[in-house]
This record gives structure tokens, C-alpha cells and sequence, in this order.
């Protein structure tokens, strides 16, 4: 942490850098950190997501092919498209994704797909979801916008405008997710956006254009999405969507009644500012928690560390069952919970939504 924020320091204004950063990771070919830890592909994603995103879902899909040992392309078939899928469900590393139901259609049809993207964010406000691609493979936004126009999609009428499927004679989206109803070129960084509503997508597109700053920027804590850079598919809240959606007010009342005791023999939880957990090459699973202070990190790891190792209500069974907790650390404001997955078990898909015990903020 310090050692980066000395070398931020020693080369350039934050804010200037900042902005360096995101055009390079996201149109660049090296999305992994530097030696000098300069943000990862996740961050970058991250920082360009549209304002108000409270759910960020994010899958490296050139990671997910390098974990399983597949190397597929424009040309891969179908069936080589859904051994992806199939490999990747097993291995528990695309539960993040919103194209696995329109992955094969989307690389007979679209030109692009799961085969060959780097890699895509999906982004979930109260008012709109909109996914973010990074195009590979050797695939351009020249040839996806040939596609879009053989499916039927209207042209935008002006540059960087959105597809529409709204003209198409046969319907687009009764094939694919209806995330794909408006479509988004961003030919400078090879990027496409799309959603399920113009405005969704218009502001996916405007928002890499332009990353926003200051209260409309993304609300995952940057410590907290730092801290899970390396991700090959991971799921990240805003303080108030974990929250809330990771509440064991989502569990049975006896449920919620077992977790109090087990939280009141732990000992104080605070607040979270952020949470993510992430599954990292190699087949290790990792969780980050953002607090207002490193105080009060500290505080919690403890507690954290306590309920992580204990019973799981709301999911049954004890979450050793799921997972050993290798290490518990409290760096600066953020809480960091490396697990090993047990054979077998589905940790981040299990435990990216409520109840999760280990998450609760009260």
C-alpha cells in the first residue's frame, strides 16, 4: 500500500495518472499488475463503471480458458463453446457471468463471445445493468458492427450511438440475454457495451469514454477491489448492497436468531464500505471487507475470522464444510479471508449472495 502510493507519487499527479490507467488497462493488452502495482484489469473495470453500480460481476474470460487449458478462437464450434461453459461451471470460476445462456449463439451470430473475449464486468444499479466487454481473440469492433447490422440491428445514426434490435424482423433477444437489446462500440478501446434498456447503455459507453470521479464513481472501496486485482471471476458490493443482500435478515427467522448468539460469542462486527470475493488462479478463493478505519479492520478480522471458521446458518452446515480458512489479515482499512475451497464445492457462487454469516454488519 505505501509502496505504491510512493510511486504514484514519484511519477505523477494522482488524478493525472488515474486517468492514464484506465485508458491503458482497458485498450491495452497487459491487464495484470505491474511491479510498481499499478491497478489490474478488475480495477480499471471497476473505475470505469457506470455511476450508481452498487453489484459489480466480473469474469477474466482469457483466464478462465488459461485456468481450464483451452485455446479456442473465432472459429471454435459450438460444442467447443459449451465445453468451455460446462469446464468453467464445474471449476466454479463463470458464476459471475451474464452471457453463459447466449454464449453459443452469441459465437455463431455476434462474431464474439465467452471463446474470445478478454474479458467482461457486468454492472447493476437500482435503475439499470449494463455488461462491459473487452474484445480479443483477434476479433474488432469493425467486424462485430457487421454482425450486429446481419442480425438486424439499426446502425446508430451517429458515431459512437448504440445498435438497436428493436428493428430486427426476428427477435434478437429470444436467443440471447435481453442484456443485448442495445449494443455499444467503443472502437478506440476495443470495447462493447450493451443493455437491456438505451439508457443502461448509454451510460456503460459514456462511462469508459469518461470514468467518473468523486460521488459517481463506482462505491466498491479501490483497497477493497485492490485486494481481489488478480480475480478470474469475482463479485463485488457497495458497502450498502452487502449489506443488504448479504443480510441473515434474508434467513429463516430461527436462522437469524442462531447467528445473533453465534455473532454476540464473536464479538463486535462493524459496518462494511465494501465487499468482494473472488476466485484467483489456482483454484484459492479470496474475500475482502472495506471498514471506515483500519481500527476498526483490525477489530473485525478477529471477529471474522471467528465466524468464518464456525456454523453457517441460513446455508447449513458449517462453513468448513465449504472451505479452510487459510489466512485472516487486516491490512490498512480492509480485511482480507484467504480460503481453500473443499473438493467439490461451489465457494464463491455459495457465497457471493445472502445469508453469509461472515459478512453480516450487524
Amino acid at each position: 500500500m505505501i509502496g505504491r502510493t510512493v510511486a504514484v507519487l514519484a511519477v505523477v499527479a494522482a488524478v493525472a495518472l488515474a486517468a492514464v490507467l484506465v485508458v491503458v488497462l482497458l485498450g491495452g493488452d497487459d491487464d495484470g499488475p505491474d511491479d510498481a502495482g499499478a491497478p489490474t484489469g478488475l480495477a480499471a473495470a471497476v473505475a470505469s463503471a457506470p455511476p450508481g453500480s452498487q453489484r459489480l460481476l466480473w469474469t477474466d474470460w482469457g483466464a478462465v480458458r488459461a485456468e481450464l487449458g483451452l485455446d479456442l478462437d473465432a472459429g471454435s464450434g459450438g460444442a467447443d463453446v459449451q465445453q468451455l461453459l460446462d469446464r468453467g461451471y464445474e471449476a466454479d470460476l463463470t458464476s459471475a457471468s451474464a452471457l453463459l445462456s447466449s454464449a453459443v449463439v452469441m459465437q455463431q451470430d455476434f462474431g464474439f463471445s465467452p471463446a474470445t473475449l478478454d474479458w467482461e464486468l457486468l454492472a447493476q444499479s437500482p435503475s439499470a445493468a449494463s455488461i462491459t466487454m473487452r474484445l480479443g481473440g483477434g476479433v474488432g469492433t469493425d467486424e462485430v458492427a457487421e454482425r450486429l447490422a446481419a442480425l438486424g440491428y439499426e446502425a446508430p445514426a451517429d458515431d459512437g450511438g448504440l445498435w438497436s434490435s428493436d428493428a430486427a424482423e426476428d427477435a434478437v433477444t429470444a436467443t440471447v440475454t435481453p442484456e443485448l437489446a442495445f449494443v455499444g462500440l467503443d472502437d478506440e478501446r476495443g470495447l462493447v457495451v450493451a443493455s437491456d434498456s438505451s439508457a443502461g447503455a448509454e451510460a456503460a459507453l459514456a462511462a469508459v469514454a469518461d470514468p467518473p470521479t468523486g460521488d459517481d464513481a463506482a462505491p466498491v472501496p479501490p483497497d477493497v477491489v485492490r485486494t481481489v486485482g488478480d480475480a478470474v471471476s469475482a463479485v463485488l458490493y457497495s458497502g450498502a448492497e452487502a449489506c443488504g443482500s448479504l443480510a441473515m435478515s434474508q434467513a429463516d427467522p430461527s436462522e437469524q436468531s442462531a447467528a445473533q448468539s453465534l455473532v454476540a460469542r464473536a464479538g463486535e462486527v462493524s459496518p462494511l464500505t465494501g465487499f468482494a470475493i473472488a476466485a484467483l488462479p489456482g483454484g484459492q478463493v479470496r474475500v475482502a471487507m472495506g471498514f471506515e478505519t483500519s481500527e476498526t479492520a483490525r477489530s473485525d478480522a478477529d471477529t471474522r475470522a471467528v465466524l468464518a471458521s464456525g456454523p453457517a446458518p441460513g446455508q447449513g452446515g458449517d462453513f468448513s464444510d465449504r472451505f479452510t480458512l487459510d489466512d485472516v489479515v487486516a491490512d490498512g482499512d480492509v480485511v482480507r479471508l484467504d480460503l481453500t475451497p473443499v473438493e467439490g464445492t461451489y465457494v464463491v457462487s455459495d457465497l457471493s449472495s445472502g445469508p453469509v454469516l461472515f459478512a453480516t454488519c450487524s
